[in-house]
């Protein structure tokens, strides 16, 4: 009877797990109008609305450490969708959505336009739907994560890569873009022990590697890789 009744305790708890996993991404996939937005509005206009939210944001997650109101209207707000080391008052470690915006800045302040847009917009829809799937369906160990989520995250990430926008339009865009996931899935995965939210590595991980990846290929002096290149850190 012990036996029934927690199994039934703990399906009860993945079935509280799942349903908090599942608030905390579609929360999580409404920063996708980060990337759109950018695609259609210069940089300096993103920034003056980003850069002040990200501030305010950082500025109530270590708030709610300290103060505690702040922190009973955190926990009322968002409390369903913490994860346990969000309030960990020991720690005192950042949530995922402060990373979100912090990554999202340094990604347009950093990165050709092209590359920020891809490489977050990989962050927002790939993450999501590598913890969905991940944690329903992962069986099998890929470093800190399941291989189903990291196949998962790979998988859509491609397609967020086929309707990202492009330098030129050229098919060798898709491949750096590809190479740019591939690294950025291993970087999700192997998250816990780089001791890095992937909501920041996995971002800069595919963006680092989508401009070094241009770059060699500018260096070949090819003149289609050439002009690619230039077109990228061309645009506004």
């Amino acid at each position: 009877m012990s036996e029934v009744i927690s199994t039934g305790v703990n399906a009860r708890a993945r079935q509280i797990s799942m349903s908090g996993e599942l608030a905390r991404k579609m929360i999580h996939l409404s920063s996708l109008a980060i990337p759109v937005a950018y695609s259609f509005l210069p940089k300096s206009t993103i920034l003056w609305v980003l850069l002040p939210m990200t501030a305010i944001a950082v500025i109530i997650d270590y708030g709610k450490f300290y103060i505690g109101g702040v922190d009973r209207f955190y926990k009322f707000l968002f409390g369903p969708i913490l994860r346990e080391h969000e309030t960990d008052g020991t720690r005192k470690l950042l949530s995922g959505g402060s990373y979100v915006l912090i990554s999202a800045c340094l990604c347009i302040i950093i990165f050709p336009k092209v590359i920020a847009i891809t490489a977050f917009a990989v962050l927002i829809v790939s993450d999501a739907t590598s913890a969905l799937i991940g944690r329903r369906f992962g069986k099998h160990a890929f470093f800190d994560k399941s291989l189903e989520g990291s196949i998962a995250f790979f998988v859509s990430a491609l397609l967020v890569i086929s309707l990202a926008p492009k330098a030129a339009g050229s098919i060798t865009e898709f491949f750096v873009a590809a190479f740019g996931a591939l690294v950025g899935t291993i970087a999700e995965a192997m998250s816990t022990r780089l001791k890095l939210d992937d909501n920041f590595s996995v971002p800069c991980t595919i963006g680092i590697t989508m401009w070094i990846v241009y770059f060699l290929l500018s260096l070949t002096h090819d003149p289609s890789y050439v002009s690619l290149y230039r077109q990228l850190m061309q645009q506004p």
